[in-house]
């Protein structure tokens, strides 16, 4: 299938723009388990739900609301949710370089692949090969359907890849874990024991090939659809149709790369950077507040994609 384009727009970094697109770098290839009435083969989607009472209620009584404290809400109206709504722009504006080695892994989150678009092949090469030159990658803002995200733009091979982050407050302190001293001596490591550790990962290590591994869950169960297909034992399932939408997307014009390097470096574009990249303070509810909102946000969002 050609790779379809998510979102248009352009890198932004001093005064350069490079208009590129963005494509996602990953599939979903798990199973996916489709809820049907048995009785009609109907599909069954997601239904709004008093958890008290138990009855399906309509969406015109549904409001949002955020919890504060223990069984206390804020009620928030869809404009005051609106209101705070980060300003759209079709930019990843680049704030800091920083060295490669410097991100952890547990800050990424979603990778997407990055290409130049209305001729900015060349000042995308630049970029790329000045990354990968200097072992730099680049920590931007991205806003993407209206939701603002961290992200870091980093070379791999011939392509750019946006590596959408977790924010710091989502990551969990190390504090709560029940981990041994950094150190042989203090972790109580021989040398003997060291080196045969040492000797057992010399022995397994090997060049990385993702086609040496597979989901064998996926595995199993699409051998088991494949043969019970075979067998006849299919059901014909109608689906109701979707309406599709379409986005406007404006691409970023480029003027000469040489001037603009020149104008960025005469502007101080890394003082630029380091002022663009200190976050101005806000007003903030309780942490716990925030910590059952994130949460519940992310047990809705899980029990949405189950049902759909």
């Amino acid at each position: 299938m050609a790779s379809r384009v998510l979102w248009k727009g352009a890198i932004s970094f001093g005064l350069v723009h490079i208009p590129v697109a963005l494509h996602s770098a990953t599939s979903e290839s798990g199973i996916d388990f489709d809820w049907l009435d048995k009785r009609s083969m109907d599909p069954v989607g997601y239904k709004r739900i008093n958890k008290r009472t138990g009855r399906e209620i309509t969406k015109e009584n549904i409001v949002k609301g955020v919890e504060y404290e223990d069984g206390q809400y804020v009620v928030l109206t869809e404009d005051e949710i609106k209101s705070a709504y980060p300003k759209t722009t079709q930019t990843i504006e680049i704030e800091s370089f920083v060295p490669n080695t410097d991100i952890p892994f547990v800050y990424l989150e979603r990778p997407y692949y990055v290409a130049p678009i209305n001729k900015g092949q060349k000042v995308y090469a630049l970029l790329r090969d000045t990354l990968l030159k200097t072992q730099r990658v680049g920590v931007a803002r991205v806003i993407i359907q209206t939701k603002q995200h961290l992200a870091v733009l980093v070379p791999s091979g011939p392509v750019l890849v946006l590596n959408l982050l977790r924010w710091g407050t989502d990551i969990r302190p190390l504090e709560e874990l029940n981990l041994p001293p950094v150190g042989a001596k203090a972790a109580g490591l021989s040398e003997k024991e060291l080196a045969m550790a040492k000797q057992l990962v010399d022995d397994m290590t090997g060049k990385w090939d993702p086609k040496q591994f597979s989901d064998s869950f996926k595995d199993d169960i699409m051998a088991l659809v494949e043969r019970k297909a075979k067998e006849g034992k299919l059901e014909s399932v109608e689906q109701p149709e979707e309406s599709e939408e379409t986005e406007s997307r404006s691409g970023a014009k480029i003027i000469d790369l040489t001037e603009l390097l020149q104008r960025s470096l005469r502007k101080g574009g890394g003082d630029a950077a380091k002022a663009k990249a200190t976050p101005k303070p806000k007003a903030s509810a309780k942490t716990p507040a925030r910590r059952k909102t994130a949460a519940k946000s992310a047990s809705h969002a899980s029990a949405r994609r189950r049902a759909a």
